[in-house]
């Protein structure tokens, strides 16, 4: 069970990121996010850090004996 939790909230945190993301340049509508730049500036910070969240949760699970 370790590092799970890292790879799960990891991988959420890449995919709302990327849906941010590519709300706020404007190719999905029907938001109130849609072609607003905070949310296109938000989203791939989340993405990084979804990245490093995995990786630390890749890590702790290879740390397995």
């Amino acid at each position: 069970m370790r590092g799970w939790l890292r790879l799960t909230l990891g991988l959420l945190a890449v995919v709302v990121g990327a849906v941010w993301t590519v709300q706020g340049l404007g190719y999905v509508g029907g938001s109130v996010m849609t072609d607003r730049r905070v949310w296109a500036l938000l989203g791939p910070v989340l993405v990084l850090f979804g990245l490093a969240t995995l990786w630390y949760g890749l890590r702790a699970r290879r740390r397995r004996p």
